[in-house]
């Protein structure tokens, strides 16, 4: 059987390297770390063409906006592979491990999302709409809540959270519309340390954009599933983002805990997921974080029938 990954290698010249496999993402992708005599790289293994295809696209669209990004220096999209540029170890997580400072960095992925604001939107991406939102909720309630419940979920009481939801995202289409990186957390972000402006920060996995309510990516980067953002610099970024945009802070706020209630669940079905069908535990170690996060939207008083269904049908959370 033809070795479509070696091939791949030896026809791009990187054949002969030391490979060191790197930590994936939820996803079936796969990073490995290419090294040879001249330079280094990352090998890139998708084997959903759709999601190799929507990568180079918003790829090419982040470059023409003048933001960092891997630049892609091979690629076969129908066997499933990019070679990347390799932007190094400083992922703002592994910094912020060895004791980096919270402050800057979060300060430079604030400056990045209020640069959205001005920046054009990409073409032929999905809109982050209340559809949507309804649809990904199905995702906490056919896997979160069956795990913590030991039932699936009455008709009965699957209506009544969907009806919740669409009367809180009755507004939402209303919200300036952005590019949404969907998963603009630490450990898709890169210090770059030889640049300078926005260009010292790093993109990666941003496969999965969509344009939406800018809330969305600040809620992605504030309440981090894998790490605890220090309340003090999440209330400034989020105060600062909501100064220099001019945004009603009520409003704001609002939807701020409304979305960052659906990530909160939206994430627990999926790790609940990962878990139950594919036996990826490493993700049990992240729950009380999100479910802290969860409970922390739900105190915001709009929030109110959400947080009572969730009382009457689990109960509590952990």
């Amino acid at each position: 059987m033809t070795d479509l990954k070696a091939d791949f290698l030896k026809q791009t010249g990187w054949d002969e390297t030391v490979k060191k496999e790197l930590a994936g993402d939820a996803s079936s992708r796969r990073y490995t770390r290419l090294f040879r005599v001249d330079k280094a790289a990352i090998l890139m293994e998708d084997p959903d063409s759709a999601a190799l295809q929507s990568y180079l696209k918003i790829t090419e669209y982040l470059n023409e906006q003048g933001y960092s990004v891997p630049a892609v220096l091979e690629k076969d999209q129908d066997g499933g592979f990019l070679i990347l540029e390799d932007f190094g170890d400083d992922l703002f997580a592994r910094l912020l491990e060895k004791g980096g400072d919270e402050a800057p960095l979060y300060n430079l992925a604030l400056e990045f999302l209020i640069s959205l604001r001005g920046a054009e939107l990409p073409k032929g991406v999905k809109f982050f709409n209340s559809n949507y939102v309804l649809d990904q909720n199905t995702m906490f309630l056919d896997w979160y809540v069956p795990f913590r419940t030991g039932k699936v979920l009455e008709d009965k009481a699957r209506i009544f959270f969907q009806q919740i939801w669409r009367d809180l995202l009755s507004h939402l289409e209303d919200q300036a519309e952005v590019f949404l990186h969907r998963d603009f957390h630490a450990e898709n972000l890169f210090h770059l340390s030889g640049r300078s402006g926005l260009k010292a920060l790093g993109l990666i996995d941003f496969q999965d954009a969509m344009t939406g309510p800018p809330a969305y990516d600040l809620v992605s980067l504030l309440q981090d599933a894998r790490r605890d953002v220090s309340p003090e610099v999440a209330n400034t970024v989020l105060r600062t983002y909501m100064q220099k945009m001019a945004e009603p802070e009520q409003e704001f706020r609002r939807l701020y805990a409304i979305l960052g209630a659906h990530r909160a669940m939206r994430i627990l079905g999926i790790f609940t997921r990962l878990k139950e069908q594919d036996g990826k535990m490493r993700y049990e170690a992240f729950r009380p974080r999100v479910i802290a996060h969860l409970n922390a939207n739900l105190a915001h008083p709009d929030l109110i029938a959400l947080k009572h269904w969730v009382k009457v049908t689990l109960g509590e959370l952990i």
